[in-house]
């Protein structure tokens, strides 16, 4: 079978409302005014991989459950106006949602709504396999049931890639993922110690490369048995919001890897992506271009240093 679709992006579908924040964390008051408006647009963790690949110049697929409501309709039109594929499940209790509370210097705190799920949702197999055997490589969201299509995605043979976000290193939840995908991003935000959680992930599990975002910090990278720091990249204009840059960095990595660079070169566009993320208010649905990433890299590249 022919494989078209160069990356399935499985599930993270989902709409946000983006209040913009005086400060975080937000002291208690009995209200606020928000001058610059409060907005609701499509775009979680699974969109905005699909909308940075695409982006980027690779074939797209997206497959998640999605409601018939109005959120629904957002996370439908944000595909149809970037050109995405996108098939979504039907999903009777609605789209996912969630409310970002973003500060000055663009952190961020979400509040996601999980009603919008349910204990017994899956994926259809038949349409995950169908997908997973046209496809090049699946990234697969922690969002719910995403976990249930790792084995069959294994049955296939595709590589898998996913990102455990804010992990703890501890939680239950996260374990199937980590160790059930060949190349594991997490945010080091919540580790005391990411090089020895990274190690753990490729000890327990399949994953050949392990990266860590650190922020302003750059990020680490495991590959080959060895932990190389990975510089940060100064963002081409001032930070407004870090909302979807862990997003970015992994969709640049993996059109990286894809085109068959190194690691340490993934890794380069990851940071590149990330950084140019940061520069673009959560408000808006906007990733890196291939010809944008080529060029910034091509202007500075230093060999990533034992940290």
């Amino acid at each position: 079978m022919s494989r078209d679709i160069d990356v399935l992006v499985l599930g993270g579908a989902g709409v946000d409302t983006i209040v913009y924040v005086p400060e975080l964390p937000l002291p208690y008051a009995d209200s606020y005014h928000i001058d610059s408006g409060i907005r609701t647009r499509a775009g979680q963790t699974g969109d905005f991989m699909a909308l940075g690949l695409a982006a980027l110049g690779l074939s797209t697929h997206h497959l998640d459950l999605v409601g018939d409501d109005p959120e629904g309709d957002l996370v439908r039109a944000l595909h149809r106006e970037h050109g995405i594929a996108l098939t979504d499940v039907p999903q009777p209790a609605g789209t996912k949602r969630a409310v970002n509370l973003v500060g000055p210097d663009g952190r961020r705190l979400s509040l996601y709504d999980t009603s919008r799920a349910r204990p017994g949702d899956r994926l259809p197999e038949d349409t995950v396999r169908a997908l997973a055997e046209r496809s090049r490589h699946v990234h697969v969201c922690i969002t719910q049931p995403c976990a249930d299509a790792l084995p069959l995605l294994r049955e296939t043979g595709v590589g898998v890639s996913t990102d455990l976000h804010d992990w703890d290193g501890e939680n239950p939840y996260h374990e199937a993922f980590a160790y059930g995908a060949d190349i594991v991003f997490l945010s080091a935000a919540a580790l005391t110690d990411p090089e020895a959680v990274m190690r753990r992930v490729a000890a327990r599990g399949r994953a050949r490369i392990v990266v860590a975002t650190a922020g302003a910090e750059g990020a680490y990278l495991l590959a080959d048995g060895d932990v190389t720091h990975v510089p940060a990249v100064a963002p081409p204009a001032p930070v407004v919001d870090s909302n979807g840059a862990g997003d970015a960095f992994a969709a640049a990595f993996l059109h990286g890897l894809l085109a068959g660079e190194t690691p340490e070169r993934c890794a380069r566009f990851g940071a590149i992506a990330g950084a140019h993320a940061c520069t673009i208010p959560s408000t808006e649905a906007s990733a890196i271009t291939r010809d944008e990433l080529l060029a910034r890299a091509a202007e500075a590249d230093p060999a990533p240093s034992r940290p």
